[in-house]
């Protein structure tokens, strides 16, 4: 089976928004200020986008509150009219989904069942808020399986019945883009994904 460019149907959707008067609503989950950088600029002249601030899995509470302070910070000195959506911090639900699951590596099915916990969460806020689309940040990120994002983010979208905007958004040097944003605006650039699993990793690793 031929891999999906995900990166070329974002492209044909830009497109197509460019060529109509159209700027559709879109809630973009966030997972923090580096990923969403390149993001934000990329998105922000073809849809009126609320960011959703849904991550349980982030670890411990100060760095959750730190990651979400330095979104609210680039969203402010970027200059973008854009509001933030968080939930509040509680853990539980990472916790119940990671049982069973606590020693296996980045990318695992522990991984997956957190992006699409996330994304379920994006999804039924999307339909709350009547947004036209709804999609995530994650995509960006080289240590995420972009394939997995995207099928999980349709799937969701035939139950929620708002559309998912599909996205690779490390094409056309988005990674590499959200990397000199990240230097510009001197925002916290974490060493581990947000999980205590990931943050024991990264120092096994490191």
């Amino acid at each position: 089976m031929a891999k999906i460019n995900y990166g070329k149907i974002l492209d044909e959707k830009i497109e197509e928004l460019e060529k109509s008067s159209e700027k559709p609503s879109l809630l973009l989950h966030a997972c923090c200020a580096p990923c969403s950088s390149h993001t934000l600029t990329f998105l922000e002249k073809y849809f009126d986008i609320t960011i959703y601030f849904c991550n349980p899995n982030i670890s411990p509470e100060n760095e959750f509150i730190y990651r979400l302070e330095e979104l609210k910070r680039l969203v402010r000195e970027m200059n973008l009219n854009t509001n933030i959506i968080e939930e509040p911090y509680d853990p539980s639900p990472f916790y119940e989904l990671a049982e069973g699951l606590e020693k296996l590596p980045e990318r695992s099915e522990r991984c997956r069942k957190c992006i699409s916990y996330r994304l379920r969460m994006t999804g039924e806020k999307a339909k709350q808020l009547r947004c036209d689309y709804f999609t995530t940040t994650l995509t960006i990120s080289p240590h995420k399986d972009c394939t997995f994002i995207n099928e999980c983010g349709a799937e969701i979208s035939e139950e929620c019945g708002v559309k998912y905007l599909f996205s690779d958004f490390k094409k056309h040097d988005g990674y590499k883009h959200s990397i000199e944003l990240s230097k510009q605006y001197n925002l916290y650039r974490q060493n581990y994904c947000g999980c205590i699993y990931s943050k024991i990793n990264s120092k096994k690793n490191g």
